[in-house]
Parts: C-alpha cells; structure tokens; sequence
C-alpha cells in the first residue's frame, strides 16, 4: 500500500511541475532596453530641435555633402575673416569652407557670448563659461579646412587686396608680422567704446568688453568694500568708495546695474553689512529715459523698480563732461547745471565707435566712392562694403540702417555664407582670372552682377530683452513693421529670459557649464574674494 501511494504521489507531483512550467509567463523584455531606446529617441529629438530653432539646418545638412579635397581647396579662391565676434563666427559656421581657402585672423582665439557678459562681473557666471575656442570650434562644426591665426589686422590695402597682420600677444617669435592675399575680405571686426572726446574716459573708466574688463571690474568694486573697510576711513570718504556709477543707459548698463545690486543684496550685505547702507548704484543716461528701443510700458516698469529700489538711483538729462580720478561733472541738459559726483568705481557703456583699423580703410576708400560716415564702414544691402570691390563688413564696424546688436550680426553672417556658397565657383573664376591677367587691364569682376541679381538681406526681429536684477525681466517682442507688440515683465520673462539666452549658447560645454554656475549661485551664492 505503501509502494502504491508513494508511486501516486511521484505521479501527481511531476504532473503539477509540469502545468507551472506551462503556465509559467514568457520571459519580459528587459526595462533597460525600452529606457535606452526612449532616452535616445528624446535625445535625438532635442539635437534635431535645437537645429531648428537656432535656425541651423544647414549645419547639419552640410554634413553629408560631398566635399572638396584639400589639394582642390588650395586652389580656391581666397577668403579672408577678420574677427571672431557673432557676425564672423555665423559666417564660419554656416560657410562651405571646402570651397573656398579659408582664413580667420582674431587677436583672440576664443568666441564670447556677450549678452552673459554683465552676469560675469559679479561671478552669476565663470566668464569661462561664456567663452568658445574658436579652433575647438571650427574643427567641431566641420570647418577643417578653415585655418585660424592669432594676430591683430593692423592695415588693409584694398587696391593690391592684401592685408597686414601682427602679433600682439606677449610671447613674440622671430616672425610677428606678416601679410596675407585675399580674394575676397570679410571684415567682423566688432567696434570699440565711445568716450566721445570727453577727457578722462579712457584714463578711469572701465568698459564691458572683454574678459580682462570682466575681471578688472569685479576686482575693482571688491577693492572698494575692502577700503572702506580701513580703519579711520572718513564716513564721506566711505560713501564716495561705495559709489558705482554706471554710465550709459542701454541694456548693458541696466543689466550691470541689476546684476550689481543682486550681488549686493545677496552676498556682500552679509560680509559687509556695516557698509549696505551707504552703497549707491547710479545709472546715468544723457536721454530723459533708459533704454530707449523698448516699448514705454517696460519703460516705465524698469524705471519705477529702480526708483523704488534704495540702493540704485536713476539720472537722466545728465551728460558727462569731464572724469577724473575719483569724482566725474555732470551737466544737466535741461538746465546747463554742473554738479560734481564722487565714484569709487565708473562702468561707462555709453555707445560704440569704429576701430582704428575701420576707421584708416574709411579714409583709403574716401567720401568720394562712398565711404561718406565715421561712424562705420558703409555698406550697401548685401553687406558690400561702398567703394571697394571683395571687401564685405558685418556687425559693428558695418554702418547701415540695421541696429548694432549679436542678433543682427549673427542673422548678416549666416546670410553672407549662403551667398558665398552659391558663389564659390564664380569666385573662384574671378580669383583665377585676376591672377592671370595683365595688371594693365581693366580687373575681372564676374561676382558683382551675380550678387545684385541675388536677394539682399533682410532682418528678423526675434524680441529683445533684458535682466533688470532680482529675478526679474523684460522682453519686448515687436514684429518686423512694428504692427504688433508684445511685451513681457517679471518673474515669468526671466525665466524665459534665462530660457532663451541657453538655447543661443553655441555648444552643450557652454549650456553645461551655465546651467552649473546658475545652480552654484543660487546654492552657494557668489564669490566675493578677489583675483
């Protein structure tokens, strides 16, 4: 009986193994597998966006064409880029580099996002951090054969098409200045500050160019809170030292003038708060109002928050006429009334003026061929520069109707590359033809009536904006014609603001990089040592 159960029992227990192995459910696919493909799908989808929005399709298409081999490149014509600002490196980016002997001359070798440049200045951002080697980003974006070297053009001969460059950085070698031929010249070089002939600009004031003023500024307004920190120092000699007057009441200078009291709000008052009573931040505009291309309303927004604010104070109707070393005359414009205002550190951004170098080829070229202005190169509506033929300008140095800003010059050097590239086989023809003619006879020009036939530039408007401190913006998006208007202020466009200014950032090391330092500040606040 035994024998008979255990048997019975064998039975019925290999049959139940046997339904749970048949029943048993398929094994699934792994959840690994679906988040890698997911996560790549939405990956994929973020770089073709960020294509699309920065309108740079063509960068990407640019990629699969067949191109040009370097020995048939040499034989191109010649293309020389003069500066390393937007408008030079749009026309890079967006160049067929393969079918043209493409040069880029800069004193710098890196590209900086200027509208993040007020940020820098108070350490919201490392001035690094807005900062693209110009070679890393050239071999990046496929411009292999784009050559880059670090000189300064010191003179442009606009009759024997050669340029003249030199070295002016510190370590020189035997050979520091040299020239170069050019077929055709794009000339990016970006405009200097304008003291207006008032004596004692250059001398003490700081301007918001470039990363040394970055630094040069923030060492200076740090200097200040430490003197005033002396003991014995005088309570009037303490409110001169806190004094920061920002000349210039155009975006720079508001957006310095917010940066500088969220520095100060947040970070210095709990270092120095002996000293946050006597700080003063004063805005001085020669106009009755601050930035004068926004609509009134965000105006009048801007306007009132500074007024209300007690550390910032707001001047209009005020021209400067003399800066000394510590103090600047002001005249009222209204009255003729002159007043002395003490400083302790002066930002002027008040304008802009053409280089030396732009300045010497207006007088070359003359008034007589066009060249009737000092306030920039004259160009016509495809960016050629009057009176001098296989000479281009974009950006700052180009006097036209167009406003002098990084979304004009972005939008004129990807423009001038789109033309270039339809041209490149007739310049390249006109190039050899000039070579080989007699230099008795009239010059070969095929490029000229190919680019009047062409379509001229035209400019979108995509809206400006500005910080204007304490986690608040403005945005003022007018269409083209100005029929419609849209303007934005507070928390919301700052957002937006910060939104916006990622997305225009060139590469993922700089989107990166700021969205750390954001993340760094609003942790750990900002640096307030020096150096």
């Amino acid at each position: 009986i035994n024998q008979k159960m255990f048997s019975r029992l064998v039975t019925a227990r290999g049959r139940i193994q046997q339904r749970s192995l048949s029943e048993a459910p398929a094994p699934k696919k792994s959840k690994w597998l679906k988040r890698a493909a997911i996560g790549s799908v939405l990956a994929a989808a973020v770089y073709l966006g960020d294509y699309i929005i920065n309108d740079d399709l063509d960068i990407l298409q640019d990629r699969f064409r067949t191109k040009l081999t370097p020995e048939e490149t040499e034989k191109r014509a010649k293309v020389v880029v003069l500066g390393s600002g937007w408008g030079s490196l749009s026309l890079i980016r967006h160049l067929q580099t393969d079918r043209f002997n493409v040069t880029m001359v800069s004193p710098r070798n890196y590209f900086l996002f200027t509208p993040l440049l007020p940020s820098a200045t108070v350490g919201t951002l490392e001035v690094r951090s807005i900062m693209e080697p110009i070679r890393y980003f050239l071999k990046r974006s496929g411009s292999e054969s784009a050559r880059f070297i670090e000189a300064d053009c010191v003179e442009i001969d606009h009759v024997n098409k050669t340029i003249t460059c030199e070295d002016m950085s510190e370590v020189k070698g035997t050979i520091s200045r040299f020239s170069l031929p050019y077929d055709q010249l794009v000339v990016g070089v970006g405009a200097q500050t304008a003291t207006f002939g008032i004596p004692g600009v250059a001398e003490h004031s700081i301007f918001l160019r470039s990363i040394d003023d970055v630094q040069r500024l923030r060492n200076k307004v740090m200097d200040c809170f430490e003197t005033a920190m002396i003991p014995g120092q005088t309570e009037e000699e303490k409110r001169r030292l806190l004094s920061f007057l920002v000349v210039g009441g155009g975006p720079a200078g508001v957006e310095y003038a917010g940066e500088l009291n969220d520095w100060l709000r947040s970070d210095i008052e709990k270092a120095f708060p002996e000293l946050a009573d006597k700080v003063d931040i004063n805005l001085i505009e020669a106009l009755p109002h601050i930035l004068n291309f926004f609509e009134k309303d965000l105006v009048d927004y801007v306007e009132n928050r500074f007024i209300a604010n007690p550390h910032i104070s707001l001047t209009t109707n005020a021209r400067v006429i003399r800066v000394e070393e510590d103090h600047l005359i002001l005249q009222n414009t209204q009255t003729g009334e002159d007043r002395k205002v003490p400083y302790g550190a002066l930002l002027w951004v008040a304008g802009n003026t053409p280089r030396p170098l732009v300045q010497s080829l207006i007088t070359a070229i003359g008034a007589e061929n066009g060249q009737d202005t000092r306030r920039g190169l004259s160009v016509d509506e495809y960016f050629r520069v009057k009176g001098a033929n296989g000479i281009w300008a974009l950006g700052d140095c180009a006097f036209s109707s167009l406003p002098q800003t990084a979304q004009v010059a972005s939008q004129s050097g990807r423009y001038l590359a789109a033309l270039f590239n339809n041209l490149s086989d007739a310049m390249t023809k006109e190039a050899r033809l000039r070579a080989s003619a007699d230099p008795e006879t009239a010059p070969v020009d095929l490029v000229s009536p190919l680019v009047t036939a062409s379509k001229p530039f035209s400019y979108r408007h995509y809206g400006s904006f500005a910080y204007i401190g304490d986690m608040r913006a403005i945005a003022d998006l007018r269409t083209e014609g100005r029929e419609r208007k849209f303007t934005f202020a507070g928390l919301g466009t700052f957002i937006l603001w910060r939104s916006v200014y990622m997305s225009k950032l060139l590469s993922v090391r700089n989107r990166t990089l700021v969205g750390i330092d954001w993340l760094e500040t609003m942790i750990f606040g900002r640096d307030i040592s020096r150096g």
